[in-house]
This record gives structure tokens, C-alpha cells and sequence, in this order.
């Protein structure tokens, strides 16, 4: 719910924001307004990408970095891969690749149009939860610009 939310909404592992978060995400779901893909392996969920488009993915738009680059970035992305998540036994084995490829399948089927993400450049820029940048440049991403310190604003155009 991180990037679904335009800003904080109390500590992070309060009870109070974990039942909002899940009520919250359900509905969500039920509009239309969360994307995400599931990688299995042997019929378990071992990974997992968020999706989805801009303008349901605020928090990155109004996060002060992205202010202060927005009127170099040419027009607006349509959609934004915003999140990934391998669980520890299964990370380096492919699965973030996997479910970014489906995310941009699911993104044409939706019309396509500019995706942005925001890779990590280092591994203590926490690459499990961002992507590396080698992963988007393996699927046609070109970087736009360094975004922070631990990132990269990457861009493609998916038709």
C-alpha cells in the first residue's frame, strides 16, 4: 500500500496501519485500482511485482525527488512498476525477471503506453524490493536519469 497512498500514514508496524493497509488494498482490488503479479514455483508464491497505473501509484509523484525532476521527464508515464519481492530462497534464480515480464504482458493487454520504475544501483539500496537495473535493460529499459542516491528513473515505451 506504500505507493498507493500519497504519504505516511503512521508507523509501519502498527496494528492500526496493517488493518487499514489490508482493508484498504481490498478494495482497491475490487475497483480495478491494484496490479500486481504472483510467481509460483511447485504451487507456492515465491515472488511478486507491483504494478499499476500513475495515477493510481501517487506517493511517487508527490515524493520531493520525483518533483524535482518531473519537468526534465518529458511526458507523464502511464503506468509504473513500483515494487518487487522474492522470498530469500528463490532470489537470484530468475523469479523478478519473471514477474516483470508478465507485468509488462499484463501492461500491453492494458494498453501500454510509458512505464517508469525505479531500480536500486547498489545492494544496500534494498534491489529486492526495487529491481536492479540489469533486470530492466534485459526488457528494453533505457535510464532516464539518477533518481536519489540509490536509484535510477528507468523508461519504456510498451505498445
Amino acid at each position: 500500500m506504500f505507493y498507493h497512498r500519497e504519504g505516511p500514514t503512521g508507523p509501519l508496524q502498527s496494528r492500526r496501519r496493517q488493518e487499514a493497509n489490508r482493508r484498504d488494498h481490498h478494495s482497491l482490488l475490487l475497483r480495478g485500482h491494484a496490479h500486481g503479479i504472483l510467481v509460483y514455483r511447485d504451487g507456492r508464491p515465491v515472488g511478486w511485482c507491483q504494478y499499476g497505473r500513475r495515477e493510481d501509484l501517487p506517493r511517487v509523484e508527490h515524493g520531493r525527488k520525483y518533483r524535482s525532476l518531473a519537468g526534465a521527464l518529458g511526458p507523464p508515464p502511464s503506468w509504473r512498476i513500483t515494487c518487487f519481492f522474492v522470498d530469500r530462497p528463490y532470489r537470484r534464480s530468475g523469479v523478478a525477471q519473471l514477474a516483470l515480464r508478465a507485468a509488462l504482458e499484463a501492461i500491453r493487454r492494458r494498453g501500454g503506453g510509458i512505464v517508469e520504475a525505479y531500480p536500486a544501483t547498489h545492494r544496500r539500496a534494498v534491489a529486492t524490493w526495487f529491481g536492479t537495473i540489469g533486470m530492466f535493460e534485459r526488457e528494453g529499459f533505457a535510464v532516464v536519469r539518477p533518481f536519489g542516491q540509490s536509484n535510477l528513473l528507468v523508461r519504456r515505451d510498451i505498445r
